[in-house]
């Protein structure tokens, strides 16, 4: 019998974990779920339950993790990731990003496994250069209500590298930039969720400042992807990954009207604090390396997650 790699997906309750999850199954790769749920959800990986080469581990990842047995990857994606979490979780953000990430790597190093990294484009915090690409180093207000966010993924990163470099740890980063799709939380923070729950229930959509500030949205299919390639590939340094395709925040609550087929009026509050006025990734890198860049179109991503949250909502 072929032996069946094993990846371990620290935060694969969540929604970008169990995704990762099922493509890793799909793969032929036995998957261990490591998840305290404190934000990701059950349901996400219930359907998984049946499946002889899943196992869920309720664990909380900064303490020891033990996993008995060969382990071959291992994918850091335990953390609050929405502005709503992890200002509501900052201390819980900040152990992840660092405990987490030791315990982790630590596993790593006791088991020879591939160590992945799921950081983000929020460590180049307000950029003061767009679109942003990985020698970019970032303005970040480390005191911030945000910092406790982006400092820790910055010293997740920083403690990857170190494992690489002094204990020789076969390792990726992915800077993963805003991600959208089925499982995600209505209730997140997020302006994509935010927008899509209040078209459906036929409430005014929430734009924080002029609506003028920019994003990125890659579906979850093609970020996923992403992932894939950079895990087998020989690439150390960071990786942006998202969609390049531009667009603002007044516009996309527009998009969103127009596809739940609605008539909502926007209604406009306070920017929050260090909120970053531009978000779009150089994704060079990645077609060079990975031969990957993202396929979904937006409007069809869209429609994909509005009938998720129509259903979700009816339930």
């Amino acid at each position: 019998m072929l032996y069946k790699f094993t990846a371990v997906v620290t935060g694969g309750a969540g929604f970008l974990g169990s995704h990762l999850c099922d493509r890793l199954l799909k793969e032929g790769f036995k998957v261990v779920c490591i998840d305290n749920l404190i934000t990701g959800n059950i349901d996400n990986i219930s359907h998984l339950f049946g499946n002889e080469n899943f196992l869920f581990v309720k664990h909380d990842v900064t303490n020891y993790i033990f996993i008995p047995g060969r382990v071959d990857y291992i994918l850091h994606f335990a953390s609050p990731a929405s502005p709503i979490d992890y200002l509501q979780l900052p201390i819980q953000t900040l152990k992840v990003g660092s405990l987490g990430t030791h315990k982790a790597l630590g596993l790593a190093k006791e088991k020879k496994a591939t160590f992945l990294l799921a950081s983000t484009s929020e460590v180049y915090g307000d950029p003061s250069i767009h679109p942003q690409g990985e020698d970019y180093w970032g303005n970040v207000n480390p005191i911030g209500p945000r910092g406790v966010y982006d400092e820790a993924k910055r010293f997740a990163e920083a403690l990857t590298m170190a494992y690489h470099r002094y204990h020789g740890i076969e390792t990726r980063i992915a800077r993963i930039f805003n991600t959208y799709g089925p499982r995600m939380r209505l209730d997140d923070g997020r302006a994509l969720p935010a927008f899509i729950g209040q078209a459906i229930r036929g409430e005014p959509l929430t734009v924080f400042g002029d609506g003028s500030q920019t994003r990125s949205f890659c579906f979850v299919s093609d970020l996923v992807d992403g992932i894939f390639k950079l895990l087998l590939s020989n690439e150390v340094e960071p990786v942006n990954l998202g969609n390049p395709a531009e667009i603002t925040i007044k516009q996309f609550a527009e998009e969103v009207i127009k596809s739940t087929g609605t008539n909502n009026k926007i209604v406009y509050k306070e920017l929050p604090v260090d909120d970053p006025k531009v978000r779009q990734p150089d994704i060079s890198k990645a077609k060079r390396v990975l031969n990957w860049q993202p396929k979904v179109e937006r409007s069809d991503g869209l429609k994909i997650t509005i009938d998720y949250f129509k259903k979700i909502i009816k339930a």
